[in-house]
Order: C-alpha cells, then structure tokens, then sequence
C-alpha cells in the first residue's frame, strides 16, 4: 500500500483506535503494582501514542502532499528527473545604484575559499527602480567569472525563487542551488551561469504572488524589470532576453513560469518546479485585483495561453504521477503551450511537494536553463 493511500491512513487509524480501547479496556488489570503491570502500562501508551501520531502524520500528508512514496519519506529515491521536450502539436546603466552588496561568503564547493575556484556568493539589496519594491537576495558568481581566461566576458543570469513563505537560504543550504551548479559546470553538463538567489515574498508576511496590486507592491514590475536591470548594472551578465531565465518552486513556480510568459523580452527561459498555474487567493494573499477581473485573467496562465499565447519563451514544468497534486494541470499546460512558444516537462514515478523532489528536479533543470540562454 502507498505511503498517500487511504488504506494505510485508514489502518493505522483503525490501530490508533483499537489501542486506545485496549487501554481502557485492560488498565484497571494493570493499575496494581508489580513490574509486568508497570511495562504493561508503559507499552500500551506507547503504542497508542505511537500511532495516533502517526494517524496525523498521514493525514497531514495526505492533504499537503509532502511526501509521494514510502521511498521519497525515507531519502531512498536519488534517481535525478528527465527532461521531456514537447514539440507543437537595454536598460541598466543605472543598475548599480539600485543594488548594494552587504555581504559575501563562499560557496560550500570545493575549493570554495577561493573565487577562482569555487565562486563567490554575494549577500544584496535589490532597490527597484520602478517598482518601489526592496528586497534581499543571494548573487552567485561561478568560479569562471573571477578567471583571466573569462575577462571582460558576460555570463547568462538566472533568477532563482523560493517558495511561500520560504527563504532565500533555503536555496543555498536546502535545495543547493549555487552546489548543484558548480557541480553541473564541472561535469560539463551546463555552462556557467550566475545565480540571483531571493524569495518571491517581496513584502513579507504578505504572498503578493507575483502581482503588481493595485495601489499595492508591483511585485510584476520588480521581478520583470528592476531586477535584471539592478544585476545587469552590477554583474557581468548580458542584458537581452536570451541571457536571462527564472525558475522556482512552488508559489516561486508559478511566479517564474508567469514572469516568463509576460515578459518573453526579458526572460528566453522560465521553469516551474511543482508549479501551479493561476495565482491564489486567500488570507495570506490578500485582496490581489481589486475586483478587476482583467488582472485576475493576467494572473491565470491557462487563460493567457488560450487567449493571449505568449509570442516565444521555453517553459520547463515538472510533477510527479505518484504525490503531487499538480500532474493534471501540468499535463494540461502542456497541450495548450503552442508554437512559437516550446514547453519541457520532468515526470518523476513519485514525489512529493518538498525538497527532496526538487533536489532531484533540480540538476536536469538548470542543464535545461543553461542549453536555453546565452552568454552573448
């Protein structure tokens, strides 16, 4: 029986309950003194702590989704994702004085002491300068940006965003992002590339999903404009379309496939790990249109595909068959993504929405990011 099952939820239940009358039912035999009476009483309220907690933590699962598989819940699947490719059936002179680097630290590679071989990873504060918009974030520059034989040359740029609520340390430590690069580089499987590491969340506690709001943060704006505009007046990356790409995971999903189908002259590449595919409304959201039904439509990517399709732009998604609960609208983003535009997915046999799905989506993805995006 699968870990997300109701059959397993429903014996273990069913366990939880049985012990919880065994104890009712023998404690008056076992309240007298004596050891066997003792280690009666201790086994029954472990085993029915045990399993009511385990009850909950099935049911908690169940509805989040955090784990896909019995192996997934313990670390057992490794296997990296494949990509599938779907075929069809200059501003920023100004950047440097939107950006401060605050901070600098090196990567956890080998060699990471040294930038020339390990890279450097830059602690910043991204000012926009239409946007209004402040926020942290992590700039990773590969070994080769700091090496004689990369002088004066430009590398391509990748945005890369956390989850909601989410840190931007968790795509240094968590999901290993600047590592995994490295690693990918080194393997002759990708390019260098620099890595503009933040969460989505650029007026936290609020998930602005990506939206410029009305009368609200142009988080939109931020992420489509300030953004590559403050790095390009910076760092050492190109300025066009094809240099720049986004991925996330999660809410960071939606938000980097969304960016990237509204801006395909700002972004050539945009992947969604364990997207979904129109922006939520709820309490943590807030009132995000001002009942304009316009900006809800501009938020819902399956109606911009079938009323406005995005004029080019690759878009990568990935879901699992087995603890996602995206694999149907994926599948569904998938036929409706029409030519000029192209579309990839990674289908993994199990997963759950957590980081032990996206460390394994996470190399082929950047392998992807890094054939679709140039230098020059």
């Amino acid at each position: 029986m699968g870990l997300t099952s109701t059959a397993v939820l429903a014996v273990v239940a069913a366990a939880a309950v049985a012990l919880f009358a065994a104890t009712v039912r023998f404690w008056p035999r076992l309240a007298r003194p004596g050891a066997r009476a003792v280690s009666g009483r201790i086994g029954l309220l472990l085993a029915t702590q045990l399993t009511l907690f385990a009850a909950v933590g099935l049911a908690a699962n169940n509805a989040f989704l955090f784990y896909g598989s019995w192996a997934d819940l313990f670390g057992q699947q490794q296997e990296l994702g494949v990509v599938t490719d779907h075929e069809d059936g200059a501003e920023g002179s100004e950047g440097s004085r939107h950006m401060t680097r605050i901070a600098t630290q090196h990567p956890d590679v080998p060699g990471g002491r040294v930038p020339s071989a390990g890279g450097r990873i830059d602690k910043v504060v991204i000012s926009g300068r239409t946007s209004g918009v402040e926020s942290p974030a992590y700039v990773y520059l590969p070994p080769e940006y700091f090496q004689a034989a990369y002088a004066g040359r430009t590398f391509p740029a990748a945005v890369v965003l956390t989850g909601y609520p989410g840190t931007a340390e968790n795509l240094l430590k968590g999901l290993r992002y600047p590592q995994t690069a490295h690693e990918r580089v080194k393997a002759g499987k990708a390019r260098p590339m620099v890595l503009v590491m933040l969460r989505p969340t650029v007026a936290p506690p609020r998930d602005t999903e990506c939206v410029d709001v009305p009368k609200g943060p142009r988080t939109e704006t931020f992420f489509a404009k300030d953004l590559p505009e403050a790095v390009a007046g910076s760092y050492r990356v190109g300025k066009k379309a094809r240099n720049w790409g986004i991925i996330g995971n999660s809410t960071g999903g939606y938000c980097a496939l969304k960016i990237g189908m509204l801006h395909p002259d700002r972004y050539a590449a945009s992947a969604g790990l364990s997207a979904y595919y129109r922006a939520a409304e709820d309490p943590t959201t807030g009132d995000l249109f001002h009942g304009r039904q316009e900006l809800r439509d501009r938020a819902d990517l399956m109606w911009n595909l079938e009323n406005r399709p995005p004029s080019g732009g690759s878009f990568l998604v990935t879901t699992s068959r087995e603890g996602e609960g995206n694999l149907r609208s994926t599948m569904k983003f998938i036929e409706k993504v029409k030519a000029p535009a192209r579309v990839s997915s990674i289908v993994l046999d199990s997963g759950g929405h957590n980081f032990t799905t996206w460390r394994r989506e996470i190399p082929p993805a950047l392998e992807w990011l890094s054939a679709r995006l140039s230098a020059d």
